[in-house]
């Protein structure tokens, strides 16, 4: 029997009230991620994927439709269950690095573990994952001594300390240049090939997507077809639609 998809959707939509105005963020979307796929989520400002990185993560309700995280219903769990869900098996990755400027990047990564109930030393394994993403050298330092991509690496470290099945990603190179926005999509194909972690990825960015198994393209609250993105001018990526 195959293993069923680690992330799936069903129907989902979301709307939002705005004044007097309904805002149609989500419609009808289905959405099936492998467990081990590295997938970027493409689309314009707008098109909805940011809301369904937050559906997805747990951290915001859909108004219809079904979510199932782990072989967990979303609807069906408890917010303390949703919480432990957001603890134990996703890790999140931010445009902004959200780290505590006060801290030293081992204290940030710490944090983590702290916040999930976890002490003791750093596993090897987690060592190893320090030299792989090329930031072991640099765990003493605070943010303000680090680069963005420096910074973002960190991040991505603290988001992985405490081995999530899944890691979510949101327009991870917003804030980097060229150079460093490379250096931080190697780090998350590595991740995914060595440790076969399930990586999605929201951005705007082609070049971006480029680095993922898949991409899936949205656009008005809707994941695109082949047929419809050529309705809409658009030419085949690389990868394989959705």
């Amino acid at each position: 029997m195959l293993n069923p998809p680690i992330i799936s959707t069903r129907g989902l939509s979301k709307i939002y009230l705005a004044g007097d105005v309904y805002v149609y963020a989500l419609r009808g979307v289905d959405l099936e991620v492998e467990r081990g796929e590295f997938v970027c989520l493409v689309g314009p400002s707008g098109s909805g994927k940011s809301t369904l990185f937050y559906i997805l993560g747990g951290l915001m309700a859909p108004t219809s439709g079904s979510v199932t995280v782990s072989g967990k219903d979303l609807s069906q769990i408890s917010d303390s269950e949703r919480t432990e869900l957001r603890r134990t098996t996703i890790g999140f990755v931010f445009q902004k690095y959200n780290l505590l400027p006060s801290l030293t990047a081992l204290d940030n990564v710490e944090l983590a573990r702290d916040i999930a109930g976890i002490h003791g030393p750093l596993d090897k394994e987690f060592q190893d994952i320090l030299r792989l993403i090329g930031i072991s050298g640099r765990m003493n330092h605070k943010p303000s001594a680090l680069s963005g991509g420096e910074q973002q690496r960190v991040a991505i470290a603290r988001a992985i300390v405490n081995h999530p099945a899944i890691l979510l990603a949101d327009e991870p190179t917003g804030n980097l240049d060229t150079e460093n926005s490379h250096v931080v999509m190697m780090v998350l194909k590595d991740l995914n090939e060595r440790l076969g972690q399930t990586i999605l990825v929201i951005t705007h960015d082609q070049e971006v997507a480029s680095y993922a198994h898949r991409m899936i393209h949205m656009r008005d609250g809707r994941i695109e077809t082949a047929e419809s993105r050529q309705r809409h001018g658009a030419t085949p990526a690389g990868a394989p639609l959705f």
